[in-house]
């Protein structure tokens, strides 16, 4: 089959429907949270949390009355949904455990190769374990350092991630952000553990990476970026090899988009619903609050090209470095981006907080946008259990944003 040929707004048109953030707004409780992550593939997490992780405003904005337990529920409780590794940290569903059975066994060659201060302690922390239940790293009384991949760690930490990234633990639950780990036999079912790599050789898997990294976005170029971080062993070379095959395979599609260079893919899987989305009848638009790390965001050169949209997350910016804020999260209307603002919560009160409100060049507040985003605000409230919403004063007058008053 020849290219596809769409033209910008057509492109953003499916992503945005693919992404669960084009009306109509049909994704509602924890259903809808396992239908999305399995479209998708997997959401990412990150410990920061301002107005909820990463992962919960990813599906705030997309499932109807998501509440953050929700997701612990799925995750501690159900188990099913896990914490695991793709686009970096992430949550992606148990079924998919077996696709990542190889860099398990990766992890655990490494382990065996490795350096003797955490291998030694191995089998005491699993006795630890078995004997005590789901344990921490300050539940373990190591605590001499050894180095990590993420800098100097207790030797309880390492030889816990460790376990846990061979498989032999899974997070058991939370607290905060620090992880509480438990055997992976204790609450993933047998057959799941024992379940064969489906993907026999690596070119296969990387093949089944790559296609799966164009599913958590709907439509993406091989041009390098943060989309494609998290395969070990796939750069450019691989990445073009893989869509090669998967090109002789029938599995992608090539996209080529108005105004754009660069080949973009879409999976063959998808090729009914971008006709679906295309052919919808135009519908009241409808806004979103989206996570900084959100997938829609993950190729920031393609929302560029797109959206006309230039995001960066700035929390590891130094603060006279940065253009806006330290935590800024997009705001979506239609297929724009309209505007940003840098949320807070109130410590006294549990109140949000708009510390900041930048709005995008050219943008015009309608009766119409500004309903919908009051609509917007109230839903994103419920989520938080926020009781009410300030604006800073000099943010208020400066963006105009008397009319925000979702109560």
């Amino acid at each position: 089959m020849g290219k596809l040929r769409l033209t910008k707004s057509q492109a953003r048109q499916f992503i945005l429907s693919h992404q669960g953030l084009w009306p109509p707004h049909c994704l509602t409780g924890k259903r809808g949270v396992l239908r999305h992550i399995g479209l998708v593939g997997c959401i990412q997490f990150d410990p920061l949390d301002i107005v909820g992780h990463n992962s919960e405003l990813v599906l705030q904005s997309r499932v109807l009355g998501f509440r953050r337990s929700m997701l612990q529920e799925l995750l501690y409780d159900e188990r099913q949904l896990i914490d695991g590794y793709d686009k970096m940290m992430s949550i992606y569903s148990v079924q998919d455990w077996p696709f990542f059975r190889r860099e398990r066994e990766s992890a655990a060659r490494n382990l065996a190769n490795g350096a003797e201060p955490i291998k030694s302690i191995l089998p005491q922390v699993r006795k630890d374990i078995m004997d005590r239940g789901p344990l921490s790293s300050i539940d373990l009384d190591y605590n001499d350092r050894v180095r990590w991949p993420w800098g100097p760690a207790r030797l309880s930490r390492a030889a816990l991630e460790s376990m846990y990234l061979c498989g032999e633990l899974v997070v058991h639950h939370r607290v905060h952000t620090r992880r509480v780990y438990d055997l992976a036999a204790r609450h993933l079912p047998p057959d799941l553990l024992s379940t064969p790599d489906p993907n026999v050789g690596e070119e296969e898997y990387r093949d089944w990476r790559v296609l799966r990294r164009i599913g958590g976005i709907g439509l993406l170029w091989e041009r390098s970026s943060d989309a494609w971080l998290g395969i070990p062993g796939v750069r450019s070379k691989e990445r073009r090899e893989s869509l090669s095959r998967l090109l002789t395979q029938g599995k992608v599609t090539e996209v080529s988009v108005d105004g754009i260079a660069p080949t973009l893919y879409l999976r063959a899987d998808d090729e009914t619903a971008l006709y679906s989305a295309l052919s919808d009848r135009a519908q009241a638009p409808r806004a979103a609050i989206l996570a900084p790390l959100d997938n829609l965001l993950w190729d920031r050169k393609l929302v560029a090209e797109l959206f006309d949209f230039d995001y960066r997350w700035e929390v590891y910016k130094p603060a006279p470095l940065r253009d806006y804020g330290y935590y800024v999260l997009p705001i979506l209307y239609g297929d724009k981006f309209v505007a940003r603002f840098e949320p807070a919560r109130d410590s006294s009160g549990g109140a949000l907080v708009i510390r900041n409100w930048w709005w995008e060049p050219g943008v015009t507040l309608s009766d119409e946008m500004r309903l919908v985003l009051i609509d917007c605000f109230r839903e994103f409230l419920t989520y938080l259990e926020a009781d009410n919403l300030t604006i800073d004063s000099q943010a208020a007058e400066r963006a105009d944003l008397g009319w925000l008053r979702p109560d």
